[in-house]
């Protein structure tokens, strides 16, 4: 398998965990990850909206850190595709027009819904729940997806969490699939 394109779409970069999950893979280069400054500023409005405990400040470095440590993740020029695109969810448009300027195979995001395959498939992409696109991944490469899941739970230290915490707070992001998988190799976590 050649490396995937992605566009992680905002409702994958939040929560945390998940994000860091999907940057982990990203980092590892199993993965062309992309986004925009709109997908930014979306999963940003959103946190925003349920930890008034953060600030702005605190969110921009988060995606100051995202964009310097994936290699060419911004998505620019799609705006102008925006317009001819039709999806069930019209606000969703930018995420498929970054996707085709992109020319990825996958937007990975929970919205299964508004990402139909019909709507897709004539641009080569197809809409993933990140649930299957990891567990995919791991199907393909179980240790670099391994390697990320390590790395993640290392970075973790207020509090340290050990396997099976790790595993729980995925399983509780609906990523159930990626858990069950991620057990076999529990050892290299």
């Amino acid at each position: 398998m050649g490396q995937l394109t992605v566009v992680y779409d905002a409702c994958v970069l939040y929560p945390a965990p998940l994000r860091d999950l999907l940057m982990h893979l990203a980092i590892t280069d199993l993965v062309h990850a992309k986004w925009t400054a709109h997908i930014h500023d979306e999963w940003m409005r959103s946190v925003l909206k349920e930890r008034p405990d953060l600030t702005r400040k605190q969110l921009e470095r988060t995606r100051d850190l995202m964009d310097a440590h994936v290699r060419d993740c911004l998505v620019t020029g799609y705006e102008d595709l925006i317009p001819a695109l039709s999806l069930p969810d019209p606000d969703d448009r930018h995420v498929l027009a970054a996707a085709i300027r992109a020319g990825a195979d996958v937007i990975v995001t929970f919205n299964l819904t508004d990402f139909p395959s019909e709507a897709l498939a004539k641009y080569g992409i197809e809409a993933l729940h990140p649930d299957v696109f990891v567990r995919q991944l791991l199907d393909v490469a179980p240790k670099l997806v391994c390697l990320a899941a390590k790395r993640q739970r290392a970075s973790l230290k207020n509090p340290p969490r050990s396997v099976e915490e790790f595993l729980a707070t995925l399983e509780r992001l609906e990523m159930t699939q990626t858990v069950a998988r991620l057990r076999d190799f529990a050892e290299s976590i």
